[in-house]
């Protein structure tokens, strides 16, 4: 069993859903649990389905991360002076 302090506000709006609901408040905070475990399995099986492709295909251009806006720049001024 695991006791958890939470503050003023944090209980009354446990109190508020568990009346709402109409659930106690064991069951809400199992709920909650249930949502953030399965949320930071999807955040880590996302980041291990793509982990061998990052950084994987470079463009070559070394300087991208620091010239990418005078790049972007660059295009969008060329595509309107065309016209």
């Amino acid at each position: 069993m695991t006791t958890v302090r939470l503050p003023v506000e944090y209980e009354q709006k446990l109190n508020f859903l568990s009346t709402v609901k109409k659930k106690n408040k064991s069951d809400l905070i199992k709920e909650a649990l249930d949502m953030l475990f399965r949320n930071e399995e999807m955040e880590i099986d996302s980041y291990e389905l793509g982990k061998e492709y990052f950084g994987k295909y470079g463009s070559g251009n070394s300087s991208l991360s620091v010239s990418y806006k005078q790049k972007i720049k660059e295009k969008i001024n060329a595509k309107y002076r065309a016209h």
